[in-house]
């Protein structure tokens, strides 16, 4: 099964990674808008499942799930309500 994780922030087009032969790629994008068409081209590409950093957050994922015609399963990371303040801390800098 060829998978792929979406990581969102600040990276380049080039910012991407294969192991596996491809089966398993990661890719970094800016913004949601990049995030949607990458995700219908590897749809398209025969990807069978999109995981999505915690940026993405629920809204996010509805957007891919949306752009990937809800034909692949597409989950995003999350984490436990008593971190927030860790989380919060390491991703403000």
């Amino acid at each position: 099964m060829k998978f792929a994780f979406l990581i969102m922030g600040d990276f380049q087009p080039k910012d991407r990674a294969a192991i596996h032969n491809g089966a398993a790629q990661i890719i970094g994008v800016t913004n949601l808008t990049e995030a949607c068409e990458v995700a219908k081209q590897l749809y398209e590409n025969g990807v069978a499942c999109i995981e999505l950093c915690g940026a993405f957050g629920e809204s996010g994922a509805k957007e891919i799930i949306h752009a990937t015609k809800n034909k692949i399963p597409i989950g995003y990371i999350t984490h436990l309500p008593e971190q927030d303040t860790i989380y919060q801390s390491a991703f403000s800098k």
